[in-house]
């Protein structure tokens, strides 16, 4: 019998025929919307594959339903839209797609970064209003990132590329992770404690996987901790963050500003928070959102469903 893959996604054609020319292929025709929920659990209950995307909760119910489910590939790093517990019980093998996507992510930390230090949003929204009435002084000054501190929550192989793009600015890197990072001796990073990180950083970026520790780390407490001339950002995800909490020490001035990719509940509407706020760098979770790149993580999760199908080894397995 012919094996069942289902893609929660529109892929390109020159990767659904690797898919197509082993198996039975379903894939969700629209490039944006995600598949409804229904019918997701309506094609995988006689699916041997998926891959799915952040958006898919792959969860009790779904391993429940999928009884001939074989693999789980997920297009991102991060799984914590899947159950791993719930996978293991079902003997469900789940993959992702780390280090491909690696130095993508970091570019658009270190333009977030950027963005946010010289107000560019801010500027343009002024331009394009027409409200711009020449140069001045301190007209749109903002802050350099020459020489800064950096702190870096999450020094994984994401952290520490963005880390590696600062070799040039003279800046002192410093990072927060539960022990030593393997890169920090090439990056001459320093280890310190989750207060200290906030205490002394010019820049926070937030590049961790969400866990139940990390979950709402970013808080009342941990802003009111930052400088005041502190930037926050974030390309981890968006429950790192207690979004209430950024937009007042952003508002009150405990912290200059904020440059995010991700948000707690995604996609957010125009009328979020955060949107108009002119010290906020709003971004549609656009991290590894090259043509290349997305292109690798589809073939790595193609190459994951094939090997399994085939009874071969997963090139990226997590669990």
């Amino acid at each position: 019998m012919t094996k069942k893959v289902v893609v929660t996604r529109q892929i390109k054609d020159e990767h659904l025929n690797q898919l197509k020319e082993k198996f039975e292929v379903f894939m969700w025709d629209s490039a944006g919307d995600p598949l409804p929920r229904e019918q997701f659990l309506e094609e995988i209950k006689d699916a041997d594959a998926a891959m799915t995307m952040l958006s898919e909760k792959v969860d009790a119910e779904m391993f429940e339903t999928a009884k001939n489910l074989k693999v789980v590939s997920n297009l991102a790093v991060g799984y914590d839209n899947i159950d791993l517990e719930k996978a293991e019980e079902n003997d469900v093998i789940i993959t992702n797609t780390p280090e491909v996507l690696t130095e993508t992510t970091a570019e658009l930390a270190f333009t977030l970064m950027l963005t946010s230090a010289r107000r560019v949003i801010e500027a343009n929204r002024e331009l394009e209003a027409g409200d711009w009435t020449g140069w001045s002084p301190y007209h749109m000054a903002g802050t350099d990132v020459f020489g800064k501190t950096i702190g870096i929550f999450g020094m994984g192989s994401i952290g520490a590329a963005f880390a590696r793009r600062l070799k040039g600015f003279d800046c002192k890197i410093i990072y927060h992770n539960r022990s030593e990072s393997k890169y920090a001796a090439d990056l001459d990073a320093e280890l310190v404690s989750f207060d200290e990180l906030l205490e002394q950083s010019d820049f926070v970026l937030c590049a961790a996987p969400l866990t139940d520790e990390t979950k709402y780390k970013f808080d009342k407490s941990a802003f009111g901790k930052m400088k005041p001339e502190a930037h926050f950002i974030n390309i981890g995800r968006g429950a790192h963050v207690v979004e209430a909490d950024l937009k007042e020490a952003v508002e009150t001035g405990e912290i200059a500003a904020a440059a995010l990719d991700v948000f707690d509940g995604e996609p957010i509407s125009k009328d979020h928070p955060f949107i108009g706020m002119d010290n906020m760098t709003l971004l549609p979770h656009i991290g590894s959102a090259s043509v290349a790149t997305r292109d690798n993580m589809v073939q790595l999760c193609v190459d994951n469903i094939t090997n399994v199908l085939e009874g071969k080894k997963p090139l990226t397995q997590v669990k």
